[in-house]
């Protein structure tokens, strides 16, 4: 019997992980484009309805609350079921729903196809990730990272435009049937491509930890949502964050106690995870998260520019989020996750308080130019931190630390949000004037900014080696 070479086996198993990446990524872009296509409609949805368009919001709010709910469940779903037969299921349900979304006659309908399709969102990408971490070597960890990370950058750039395109050529229901074509060819891919497995000895299902960390995640993000709408009234967020964090910490009380958690927190143990998700990862992405939420008020409420100029700023914005998507493996492999966490770190924090000097009188090309180093060093920085949190996870962490940094990444995707909605009502109230100014922007980023900054300098506390076998750093140096 021949030997297969080693560098064949080698070569076919990098071939596979990226192959599994890329059919990941291709369900993570039905998710992420549906997610940014459906604000474009929700007018034109509301008319169909014969409801507001104000009153539209509660697909999103029912969407993310579903999510919520359900992503602590799908780690131990893809342990007892196996991660392929989840995927599958959550790319089913999620095309499926997307069709119900398309047909809807009223809001009621619309309400509960959207909370079907949080179903499926909420297992599609905690559980893509794990597909990711069983396929990839540390070696190709990087390069795996950075196939599933495209998606959360051009979805953006894509969704909104693509979105009013079809709005207005078609109609609305054809954001949701876009699904359809996207949805089957990953049914095909992961059933043809991706191989199967499952835990030898699936754990028991941790009730009381599950119904514990859905409703302590649920109060907070929905607390968290609410803050950017000052409308609503003080007391009912300040009682969701408030009772969010109680549960929050019986949860943690709970997983940490019994015998068979829901969720393995001793990811936590591991520094790079640590650092990288929970506290500077956690820091930094509420920086990240809020400059998207910010640049298009900037333009449109602090310059005075049209939504159609508006765009085409922040059109540089996410095209710097794509062009560093090349050179990202390289650097990090010359210069080690440290070094560049830290330095691309500060550029970063720099670019988004570079925003707070511009001004409608800045020339384009200075505005321009800003716009695309903040997307550049956003980029690098994003996938950074996604590749290092799992560099250092045992096999046996993956599911649980795939769904804690799912579940984390939404609350700093919300809290960044947060944090900067609060920001400018405070500076708005602070001046005594009814309406928003472009001196309310400057201290939005001007914050934001220092936040990233003190993220930045936090991950001096990494080891020059920190994730050097999945960037090649110190095999190269």
């Amino acid at each position: 019997m021949t030997a297969i070479p080693e560098s064949e086996v080698s070569s076919k198993t990098a071939t596979n992980s990226r192959r599994v990446a890329l059919i990941v990524a291709i369900a993570f872009f039905m998710q992420l484009l549906d997610s940014t296509i459906i604000s474009t409609s929700l007018p034109q949805m509301g008319a169909s309805f014969g409801v507001p368009a104000v009153a539209m919001s509660i697909g999103i709010t029912v969407y993310m609350l579903t999510m919520a709910v359900f992503v602590p469940l799908s780690g131990w779903l893809a342990d007892r079921f196996g991660a392929r037969n989840i995927f599958l299921a959550a790319i089913a349900l999620f095309t499926l729903a997307s069709i119900a979304c398309g047909f809807s006659e009223n809001l009621t309908e619309f309400v509960a196809a959207r909370a079907v399709q949080g179903l499926g969102s909420a297992l599609m990408t905690p559980v893509g990730r794990i597909l990711v971490l069983r396929n990839a070597s540390k070696s190709e960890l990087l390069n795996a990272t950075a196939l599933i990370t495209w998606p959360a950058l051009f979805a953006p750039v894509v969704g909104p435009v693509l979105g009013g395109f079809i709005t207005t050529a078609l109609s609305w229901h054809w954001n949701f049937f876009i699904n359809i074509p996207l949805g089957l060819a990953g049914l095909v891919l992961v059933a043809r491509f991706v191989p199967g497995d499952r835990e030898a000895e699936p754990k028991p299902l941790d009730w009381p930890g599950f119904f514990l960390t859905s409703a302590g995640l649920a109060c907070l993000l929905y607390g968290l949502e609410r803050i950017a709408h000052a409308e609503d009234g003080v007391l009912p967020t300040v009682m969701l964050l408030a009772l969010g964090s109680l549960i929050g910490w019986l949860a943690v009380r709970h997983l940490l106690r019994t015998p068979h958690p829901l969720l393995d927190l001793s990811s936590f143990k591991v520094l790079t995870f640590a650092l990288s998700t929970l506290s500077a990862g956690t820091i930094f992405r509420v920086a990240i998260n809020a400059t998207p939420f910010l640049l298009p008020l900037l333009f449109q409420v602090g310059f005075g520019l049209s939504p159609i100029d508006a765009g085409m700023m922040i059109l540089a914005y996410f095209l710097g989020n794509l062009g560093m998507k090349a050179v990202t493996t390289p650097t990090l492999r010359r210069f080690g996750f440290r070094s560049v966490m830290v330095v691309n770190g500060v550029v970063a924090s720099l670019s988004i308080i570079g925003c707070a000097a511009i001004s409608p009188q800045t020339p384009q090309a200075l505005v321009v130019a800003l716009m695309l180093i903040a997307g550049l060093s956003r980029s690098m920085q994003f996938t950074a931190l996604n590749t290092l949190a799992f560099a250092d996870i045992a096999a046996t962490q993956r599911s649980s630390a795939a769904t804690l940094s799912s579940m984390l990444q939404q609350v700093a995707m919300l809290f960044g949000v947060a944090v900067a909605a609060a920001i400018l009502n405070l500076s708005q109230i602070a001046r005594g004037q009814p309406a928003l100014d472009l001196v309310d922007f400057r201290i939005a980023f001007l914050v934001i900014g220092v936040i990233g900054l003190a993220a930045a300098f936090r991950f001096l506390a990494l080891p020059r080696s920190a994730g050097a076998e999945v960037s090649g750093h110190a095999l190269d140096n």
